[in-house]
């Protein structure tokens, strides 16, 4: 390890999504890469899947930033509505990445139009907002609804199959190239989904990482270099 340690905070409370979060990034780890530490928003509610939900959090997250400001050489949200990015952004003076900007960014490199596999209807709805303030809507294919929960993505059986499902009919319908999923919790089913679809799927937790580790590890190397200097 290099003494750099990038920090990943699930905001609900729910310390089994953590654990697979956690687990999707083991890829990401490397003997001489910075440490990636998964930790859980105890005050989060179990789910995000409102935006009552997305706005309750944001302080909770930005004093559990400010908490492990001095550990931490990087943040990232774990949370597809992106909570409080902007006062975290404020919160800190290292990088902070959002898996929904992430995610979606990793998405535009490896197509031209973007389907987003959403938990619920409502999050279609939150994650539109979100994707004009980005400026991305023209290259959106679509976004489509599991109609479940958070808690429920846990069912193996019945997610794999309704991501499936509405994985292929965002590519077969509406010409998605590429897939993002809409949340931190279906991270465990990126691999199969895209092996079963053909097409590229992004977990956004793991593309933030990955932009993460790149700033961590550039930022390291320019402070060498100018320390050499």
């Amino acid at each position: 390890m290099t003494g750099e340690t990038i920090i990943v905070i699930n905001p609900n409370s729910t310390v089994a999504v953590t654990e697979d979060i956690d687990r999707a990034l083991d890829p990401l780890r490397f003997a001489d890469g910075p440490e990636i530490v998964s930790l859980t928003l105890a005050e989060g509610p179990p789910g995000i899947e409102t935006q009552r939900h997305v706005e309750s959090v944001v302080m909770p997250l930005c004093r559990l930033i400010e908490g492990h400001d001095n550990r931490a050489s990087a943040f990232v949200i774990a949370c597809f509505s992106d909570p409080g990015l902007h006062l975290a952004r404020e919160t800190t003076a290292k990088p902070v990445f959002g898996i929904a900007e992430s995610g979606l960014l990793s998405a535009l490199a490896r197509g031209d139009r973007v389907g987003i596999i959403a938990i619920l209807e409502a999050s279609v709805r939150r994650h539109r907002r979100y994707i004009r303030a980005l400026g991305l809507e023209s290259r959106l294919a679509g976004e489509l609804a599991l109609d479940l929960g958070v808690l429920e993505l846990a069912e193996e059986s019945v997610t794999f199959q309704r991501l499936t499902e509405v994985g292929a009919r965002l590519r077969d319908d509406l010409g998605a190239e590429v897939l993002v999923l809409g949340c931190a919790g279906m991270a465990r089913y990126r691999a199969r989904l895209e092996a079963a679809l053909g097409v590229p799927v992004i977990d956004p937790t793991q593309a933030a990482v990955a932009m993460a580790i790149a700033a961590v590890r550039l930022g390291a190397g320019a402070d060498r270099q100018r320390a050499a200097e």
